[in-house]
């Protein structure tokens, strides 16, 4: 493949053919959040769909990271960030990671195995938490992308170490994922925690509150929890079986406050509107899942991700202006990075499992693919390790515009804030020449997903190659696209 290094100039690709963390203290928590988990039969690839945004106050940055496997000595310890320690495996999993250097939450992975984990936020009603030694919190998810092969394996992982150390937050929601299964793992501060499978047929969306309510514990292929997670409701006076009738999960464990807000409540109604096959009322208790009219691409998935209540009442009053001025919508000012995963089988996971990455809000960006079994990120897709100040992140987004391939978060960053001051003007032709770009990306994926399969048996490297070019040639072309909106000066 020939790819042009200068810039700016036509970087539209070519034919089909085309570490350790830095903290600073205290760590932040992420403050939004909005997840959909796609079934394998809901899919019209055959395999799970995961898509998250991750909202987070600025300043932030996020790096991109390949880690491959690696061994251990025997005796090894994992340290967690608050002191405790737990044995080390033989051998962790190559990931791929998603780093918001000072955030506690908002990292995401993707194993080898296409096991996938991000989290949202869902504060819990907990107010007497058992911790030993000190809990855990941040290494969760990076403990379930190095050992676990499979999501209901991840779920169980992640169970034994909130039982074992206590989860340090009120509450969240783990969306752990890999191309068969999609479980939703509800953990509350201290040792107590449920998951629910979502069905094969079925389209799961979550913000920031717990949304399983009726629960069978006695199915154990769609349920698992912590073993008293009704006898502790019972004993804080949370539940009473006689007066309330069955057991709901979210109703008695959930932070009223959080289960009520309106945004919460108005992100998954308006993501489900998109693919339930009958409207649903937007009330308190919406359901878990349903089965969508029609089976989800990528593309589906990415038009919920960049919603903004369009055509509903709860639009804001200012119709085509800036909607990030507006609170509580699923794509917003504050969303850091959007990802959309493909997790397929029926060839290698090195080519199944597509991690479609967005940087910052996904309305105004574009999502550009990355295979599993690429060596790295291009170079601007990781800057130091460290959470910027106040002051440098207003010196890079409110610089005059300049499009850097090798400072990829800053540049979309950066064209982001430039968009949300003439939002009405740009906007249109933003989406037109982003669409563009994706719809590229979607055209030449099965061709060239063709080609490296049967180059893969021969020869594993130069078919990753092949595939890093095309994601290097589609994230100059979403280069592109802010170069032509906002020329240099």
């Amino acid at each position: 493949m020939i790819m042009k290094n200068n810039f700016p100039g036509t970087l539209f690709f070519v034919g089909a053919i085309i570490l350790s963390v830095l903290f600073f203290a205290p760590a932040k928590r992420c403050q939004g959040c909005f997840a959909v988990v796609v079934g394998k039969d809901a899919s019209t690839d055959g395999g799970v769909i995961i898509a998250h945004n991750e909202d987070d106050n600025h300043p932030q940055v996020v790096n991109h990271y390949k880690v491959p496997r690696k061994k251990h000595a025997s005796g090894e310890k994992v340290t967690l960030r608050n002191g405790g320690e737990l044995e080390q495996v033989e051998e962790t999993w190559s990931y791929i990671w998603s780093e918001m250097p000072g955030m506690l939450f908002s990292d995401g992975y993707v194993n080898e195995w296409g096991v996938s984990i991000i989290s949202d936020m869902c504060p819990s009603k907990e107010d007497k938490p058992e911790l030993t030694d000190g809990g855990i919190g941040y290494m969760l998810r990076r403990l379930v992308a190095q050992r676990a092969k499979t999501s209901r394996k991840g779920v169980l992982l992640a169970g034994e170490l909130v039982e074992r150390f206590g989860y340090i937050y009120s509450g969240r929601t783990y969306i752990i994922c890999d191309p068969d299964e999609g479980w939703l793992f509800h953990v509350v501060k201290g040792k107590h925690w449920l998951a629910r499978r979502v069905p094969d047929n079925e389209v799961a969306m979550i913000a920031n509150t717990y949304t399983t309510h009726s629960v069978d514990l006695s199915d154990k292929d769609n349920f698992l929890a912590s073993d008293d997670i009704i006898e502790y409701a019972i004993l804080r006076g949370w539940y009473n079986p006689q007066k309330d009738g069955p057991f709901d999960f979210a109703g008695v464990y959930a932070d009223p406050e959080s289960a009520a807000k309106l945004s919460n409540q108005g992100r998954q109604w308006s993501g489900m509107r998109y693919v339930a096959t009958e409207a649903i009322p937007l009330r308190p208790e919406l359901p878990f899942s349903v089965v969508p009219k029609h089976k989800l691409g990528v593309t589906d998935v990415m038009r919920i991700m960049r919603d903004h209540y369009e055509g509903t009442e709860l639009q804001s009053p200012s119709g085509t202006a800036n909607p990030h001025q507006s609170s509580g919508t699923i794509c917003n000012d504050r969303t850091q990075t959007s990802i959309v995963i493909q997790l397929r089988k029926g060839m290698p996971l090195d080519i199944g499992v597509v991690y479609w990455a967005c940087l910052a809000s996904p309305c105004v960006s574009t999502y550009i693919p990355f295979y599993f079994g690429i060596a790295d990120f291009p170079a601007g897709y990781c800057s130091r390790s460290q959470q910027p100040s106040e002051d440098f992140y207003k010196t890079k987004v409110d610089s005059p515009f300049r499009v850097d391939p090798f400072d990829a978060f800053w540049t979309f960053s950066s064209f982001r804030e430039k968009i949300d001051k003439v939002y009405r003007d740009k906007i249109t032709g933003v989406r037109t020449l982003s669409g563009e770009v994706e719809n590229r990306a979607l055209s030449l994926q099965k061709p060239l997903e063709k080609t490296a399969v049967e180059l893969y048996k021969k020869d594993k490297t130069a078919a990753m190659q092949l595939l890093s070019n095309y994601s290097k040639g589609i994230y100059l072309s979403a280069l592109e696209v802010m170069n032509k909106t906002f020329p240099a000066e």
